[in-house]
C-alpha cells in the first residue's frame, strides 16, 4: 500500500470513529500497521480505542507508547497517554510524562501546567492547582481556553472553602 492509500485509508478509520463503527476503523488501523508498523497516527487510535471501547488499559498504554516512539513531534499520543495515567491514578508517572511533554516542541504547554494542576487538584491540593492553572493563563494565547482555566481556579477555591469548612 502507497502512502496515499495509508493516509485515505487512516481518515476513513477517523471517519468510521465519528459515525461510532469502531470495528470497521479498528480492522483499517490494524491494516495501516500491517504495512507500516510504525505509524503513529494509527498507534495512537488504536490505543483510542482499546481505553475508550475495550477499557483494556495496558494495550492502550502500548498503543501510546508506540506512537510516541514512531514519531517523537506526533502531539496525540502523549494527550491520551496523560489522561489514560490520570484515570489510574497513577500520579508519579504522569508528573514524568508531563515533564516529558514540556520538552516536545509541538505540545502546547498550557495544556501540560492544566495537567499538572488536575494532579494536584485530585490531591486536594488546591493552592498548587491554583498556582499551575495561573501558570497554563499565562501560557495560553486562547482566550477560550483561558476563560477554562478560570473556572478551574473558581472550582479550586470553591473546594478550598469546603474544606476550610469541614475543619472547623
Amino acid at each position: 500500500m502507497n502512502n496515499t492509500n495509508m493516509e485515505e485509508l487512516y481518515l476513513e478509520a477517523e471517519a468510521d470513529i465519528k459515525n461510532n463503527n469502531y470495528a470497521e476503523a479498528f480492522k483499517k488501523y490494524e491494516s495501516i500497521l500491517y504495512d507500516e508498523p510504525s505509524s503513529a497516527p494509527a498507534h495512537n487510535s488504536l490505543g483510542w480505542l482499546y481505553k475508550t471501547q475495550f477499557d483494556d488499559y495496558a494495550k492502550a498504554e502500548n498503543h501510546f507508547l508506540t506512537a510516541m516512539r514512531g514519531d517523537p513531534l506526533y502531539p496525540h499520543p502523549y494527550f491520551h497517554l496523560a489522561s489514560l495515567l490520570m484515570d489510574m491514578e497513577r500520579f508519579d508517572e504522569l508528573n514524568t510524562h508531563l515533564e516529558k511533554c514540556l520538552k516536545v516542541r509541538t505540545i502546547e504547554k498550557s495544556w501540560v501546567y492544566g495537567r499538572y494542576a488536575l494532579i494536584e487538584e485530585q490531591k486536594l491540593n488546591f493552592d498548587k492547582a491554583i498556582y499551575f492553572f495561573e501558570k497554563a493563563i499565562l501560557s495560553s494565547q486562547n482566550d477560550e481556553k483561558i476563560k477554562d482555566y478560570k473556572q478551574d481556579i473558581e472550582r479550586c477555591a470553591m473546594k478550598m472553602g469546603i474544606v476550610k469548612k469541614h475543619e472547623e
